[in-house]
């Protein structure tokens, strides 16, 4: 199981939100810099009970040594609460998260969008009355706003613009950052570094902090 070295993440976030253009960085005003608390042992046992799956090791060491939501990428990581003695996800787009199949595999290495899948959308030329089009047309749109396959695929932060960033839990691509692009017709496709390598969570996440604290000052390192 992978860790990630967390140190020293509390105080940089505390330094970024204490500088004067602290509230410029994109989608600061969503988090407000804060941190919520970290999950116990017996929190996040209870977490993976419910959901029968293990989280990716990096993303469960954040959970128990820096927080459950708050400060991070897009508008800010989504919280994990207990709400009515279930444990789920809050933020916008959470509900993405299909929390019944988070333990089965999704099943994608590589780019791709459900979209390129739909039928050809009708034309009324195509068909002999308008109520013939009309059904098609309405059959057509109907695919077209159906969810996305998102079994095995955590959606961890609204990115702006229809765009979310995900976990995904299980399967081959287990680990990885994913951006979903549906809400624009633009797909699901894996997040990788500068080298072209697949971005996994710790990376992902001290990359964005890198970037804000270049972005505010560039003497300021976790």
């Amino acid at each position: 199981m992978r860790r990630a070295d967390w140190s020293g993440v509390h105080e940089l976030v505390a330094r970024l939100a204490a500088a004067p253009e602290a509230a410029n960085v994109f989608g600061a005003h969503g988090h407000e810099w804060l941190l919520e608390p970290p999950l116990t042992a017996a929190e996040l046992a209870a977490v993976e009970a419910q959901l029968r799956v293990e989280l990716p090791g990096e993303y469960r060491s954040f959970l128990v040594e820096v927080g459950r939501g708050g400060a991070g990428p897009g508008y800010g990581l989504f919280s994990l609460r207990r709400v009515d003695g279930r444990w789920r996800w809050e933020g916008d787009g959470a509900q993405l998260t299909c929390l019944e199949t988070l333990a089965e595999p999704f099943p994608h290495v590589e780019a791709f969008n459900p979209f390129d899948e739909l039928p050809a959308q009708p034309y009324v030329k195509d068909y002999d009355s308008l109520e013939e089009f009309s059904a098609a047309d309405d059959a057509w749109w109907k695919l077209y706003n159906s969810d996305p396959p998102v079994a095995g695929l955590l959606y961890l932060a609204h990115g702006g613009c229809s765009s979310w960033e995900t976990l995904v839990v299980s399967g081959p691509a287990r680990g990885q950052m994913w951006a979903d692009d549906t809400g624009a017709d633009g797909g699901l496709q894996p997040l990788h570094d500068d080298e072209g390598q697949p971005l996994g969570f710790a990376r992902w996440y001290l990359r964005w902090l890198d970037g804000a604290a270049a972005q505010l000052s560039s003497g300021l390192h976790p």
